[in-house]
């Protein structure tokens, strides 16, 4: 498929989905059979039921035990998203699919409430999204991250919310009033300060610049706004870490947070073939630079190491955000979050204090 069609999307594939026992193939183009990509594709939302609002990670690699996903795919595109294989649980395939046929739990506000009704609920603070972007552009119709914030903000519930995306400018009231009960942590996900990288790498993100701005507005209302630069991808946007803290720092982010890039499953396929389209001279180098900070593997299982990666240059990696981080952000740190107000059903804790 031509450039021109494929413009604002990352995958230029739809690999066969994992769980499924057939696919379709273009075998004899000059024959009977037609390209199965014949015009740009386009983005379907799904509405769809969730049974449980609240997801829990059982990853020590996560700071937070439990995520709320209002949407499932994301047309931001990311080309490296781990969130693609789990599409294919769906139905769908983690390439071109995942960026194209979203779905959007249309209940999960409503599923998250009676999660916070039932007996004995003990609230710990929500990662929106642990998956895909909150943010994404299918928020500008469905509103479900508003509403969760929404929620949260009545029962004083703590979340702490990470995106790509300028849309939560949207919801800046709400997110300051969460702030001024220590309810709310912000991240914004910044992982390269160029324009031209982006419109290939993660094409429908907002740029670097935009999201600092943020920062500094969201710092200045009194929102307290880290920064997470992931993933970090040899010899592709690595040498910018310095530059996002140094700028992230000057615009009032209190936290710094990296991972080094892992193609789990299918992610593999898609990213080198995104790879052999755009950097075809530095295919083989970062492929095995991706492997040599996972145990010589693309994809890599272990704890701790999956995440932050190892060996000599996830050292160095590791290294440089460290010492950025000492001469940015040294002596900042987001606010504890106040558990003590938690009201269930509308109701204050027997406890609890009214924050």
């Amino acid at each position: 498929m031509g450039d021109d069609l494929l413009k604002g999307r990352g995958a230029r594939i739809r690999p066969k989905n994992s769980f499924s026992s057939t696919d379709q193939v273009t075998e004899f183009i000059e024959g009977i059979d037609e390209p199965l990509l014949t015009s740009k594709p386009t983005t379907v939302f799904i509405p769809t039921q969730v049974r449980q609002a609240i997801s829990k990670n059982d990853s020590p690699d996560l700071p937070l035990d439990y995520s709320v996903n209002p949407y499932q795919g994301c047309e931001h595109g990311c080309i490296y998203c781990y969130a693609r294989n789990s599409h294919q649980y769906w139905g769908y395939d983690a390439g071109l699919g995942f960026e194209t046929q979203v779905l959007v739990k249309k209940d999960i506000v409503h599923q998250l409430q009676n999660a916070f009704d039932k007996n004995g609920y003990v609230p710990k603070a929500l990662m929106l999204s642990g998956n895909t972007d909150c943010y994404q552009p299918a928020e500008r119709t469905f509103k479900l991250t508003k509403g969760i914030l929404e929620l949260c903000l009545n029962a004083r519930h703590p979340v702490s919310v990470i995106t790509k995306n300028t849309l939560i400018f949207r919801d800046i009231d709400i997110l300051r009033q969460l702030a001024e009960k220590s309810l709310v942590h912000v991240y914004f996900s910044i992982n390269h300060l160029d324009v031209s990288l982006k419109s290939i790498l993660e094409p429908r993100t907002a740029t670097a610049e935009k999201k600092m701005n943020l920062i500094r507005q969201f710092s200045e209302a009194g929102i307290p706004c880290g920064v997470m630069i992931a993933p970090i991808i040899p010899s592709i946007n690595s040498e910018a870490i310095s530059s996002i803290m140094r700028l992230a720092g000057e615009a009032g982010a209190r936290k710094a947070g990296y991972t080094i890039v892992r193609l789990n499953g299918q992610v593999k396929d898609i990213f080198r073939n995104w790879l052999q389209t755009h950097y075809p001279d530095r295919e083989t180098k970062v492929m095995h630079q991706i492997a040599a900070c996972h145990g010589g593997q693309e994809n890599d299982t272990e704890w701790g190491r999956r995440i932050k990666g190892g060996g000599p240059i996830a050292d160095a990696i590791r290294q440089v955000f460290h010492m950025a981080e000492k001469k940015y952000l040294s002596g900042r740190a987001m606010p504890e979050y106040d558990y003590s107000s938690f009201r269930s059903k509308g109701q204050l804790n027997l406890f609890g204090k009214d924050g």
